[in-house]
């Protein structure tokens, strides 16, 4: 079994940054060949490390650190008046966890929303084998969090759990249904998920203090950020 001082790491070459433009990038991986179990998963998420279907990374930049590792310590948080809005306005779905594996019910909810939203992105055309690499492929303690209306699938949340805390890895919902806020509704369960196992953290991935898209890990406070090995509260006012 692999451990933090017997894995190797890898550099990709400089490649186009994904958030910023006119920017490169550069990921370190862990070697795909390594036993990652959950214990060495929770320490590398510690660390800042990110999963994406059976690969681990984190940035490399040499030049830029605008990539920060968040999360939120779930004891303190205190939803905002939107966010109990937010609750209040989806207290009508049916929420329920199950194990990450594919299915087409789930696939064609993740490409409506591929299709609809994020046709300028690096995941665009949706397929089934990008679907089940990144979502699926490489599961430890992996599950699905389905939001349902009426029956009908509406969201789909993928979570790892891990020994620290939870991991919210990727959520996709229906495009049409926008005004619900599902997103932010499922990092809202998530929070309680966490509470409800005794858990200190929720990982939420990497903020980007320029990249629009991200601004909305910032409403969840009180939010940590890694910088320099040391997680420390985020003041973005």
């Amino acid at each position: 079994m692999s451990n933090l001082r017997t894995l190797v790491f890898f550099a990709t070459p400089a490649h186009d940054c994904s958030y910023l433009p006119d920017r490169e990038a550069t990921t370190m991986f862990v070697d795909p060949r390594a036993n990652i179990d959950k214990k060495l998963y929770s320490q590398l998420t510690a660390l800042g490390f990110r999963r994406s279907g059976s690969h681990y990374y984190r940035p490399h930049c040499e030049s830029c650190s605008a990539c920060v590792p968040v999360r939120l310590r779930v004891e303190h948080f205190t939803p905002d008046r939107n966010q109990r809005r937010i609750l209040k306005k989806n207290a009508d779905l049916k929420c329920q966890l199950v194990p990450a594996t594919f299915s087409e019910r789930y696939y064609g909810l993740y490409a409506h929303y591929i299709e609809e939203r994020h046709r300028d992105g690096d995941m665009y055309p949706p397929s089934r084998e990008q679907f089940t690499s990144f979502l699926v492929e490489g599961a430890t303690d992996s599950w699905f969090l389905e939001m349902s209306l009426d029956g009908e699938l509406v969201g789909l949340a993928a979570i790892d759990l891990l020994d620290d805390g939870l991991s919210a890895i990727y959520t996709v919902f229906a495009p049409e249904l926008e005004h619900r806020s599902l997103g932010t509704f499922a990092v809202l369960w998530q929070i309680e998920e966490a509470r409800r196992r005794e858990v200190p953290h929720l990982y939420l991935g990497y903020w980007i203090k320029e990249c629009r898209k991200m601004n909305y890990k910032t409403r969840f406070r009180p939010i940590e950020a890694l910088r320099d090995g040391h997680w420390r509260e985020l003041h973005t006012d």
